[in-house]
């Protein structure tokens, strides 16, 4: 199943119309004006004048040229008690798409880590891209004055400054993972030096673009990196998430490390610590 998303005028999206006039469905979609259901792909046409093509052959559908440059970001490690907050940001040119479809790019939440570190490396070598890890240390210290969305926006956003650096330029579409409303975002930028603007908020667009999923599975092979360096400083096996599992292993290795060291690879404003101290 393919998925991708793009903005359409009004003259492209009558001529889509006409195009297809006798596959348009009865069926009522919500906030959309009409939707095509053909046999290997529905494209959907909303208000907002995006339109989304969703099937086997999606991508022979769209509109404008398939391979646009289009830059992406995305960050692992938010939802993890242990480990770090990895971002990245990736350029993804015409010439790309067919390696990344051959590579199969996804969404890195649906790859397990075995195929993360065999296509992260690949993608790595083939796309300009941009990766900020943010260790333990100093994500517990700027979180003292940044809720975990405003360090995301910060992180986002130096990513795609250091993009534009190496690459250049930046395209017209640049695409962010959504986690705060756009207007949010940016004021959560509001004292920083140098702000990217004009960028796309869409959710869940790691499963749109192939530049989201590209930068979702470098951030997760970056994290898998630190992560796998934890283990062999401390020899044992580290679980990943923030449940029970991680109660119990923070529990012992509080008793054995102490305070200081749990800071070094756990984010300690998570409830898991406030456990800890029952």
């Amino acid at each position: 199943m393919e998925t991708y998303t793009e903005k359409l005028n009004e003259l492209q999206i009558q001529q889509l119309k006409e195009k297809y006039q006798n596959f348009i469905s009865d069926k009522k979609i919500p906030y959309a004006l009409f939707q095509i259901r053909l046999q290997d792909c529905t494209i959907t046409v909303y208000d907002s004048k995006k339109v989304v093509y969703q099937g086997q052959n999606a991508s022979l559908y769209l509109v404008n040229t398939l391979g646009d440059d289009e830059a992406g970001s995305d960050e692992v490690g938010t939802g993890d008690y242990f480990g770090p907050v990895s971002v990245c940001a990736v350029l993804v040119r015409k010439e790309d798409i067919p390696f990344l479809k051959e590579l199969q790019v996804n969404d890195s939440k649906q790859l397990n880590d075995e195929k993360i570190r065999q296509k992260a490396p690949l993608l790595m070598k083939q796309l300009t891209h941009s990766l900020l890890i943010l260790d333990n240390v100093k994500y517990n210290r700027v979180h003292t004055t940044h809720n975990m969305n405003q360090i995301k926006a910060k992180l986002h956003n130096q990513a795609y400054i250091h993009l534009k650096k190496k690459a250049g330029f930046l395209p017209q579409r640049c695409i962010v993972d959504q986690f705060a409303p756009k207007e949010l975002y940016y004021r959560y930028l509001q004292h920083e030096p140098l702000v990217i603007h004009d960028l796309i908020f869409e959710t869940k667009a790691e499963s749109k673009y192939l530049s989201v999923a590209a930068a979702s599975m470098i951030a997760r092979y970056a994290f898998l990196c630190v992560w796998d360096k934890m283990e062999e400083h401390y020899q044992c096996t580290i679980p990943k998430g923030a449940g029970e599992e991680v109660d119990r292993f923070a529990a012992s290795f509080l008793e054995r490390y102490g305070y200081d060291e749990l800071s070094k690879i756990a984010k300690m404003h998570f409830k898991n610590t406030a456990r800890l101290k029952k």
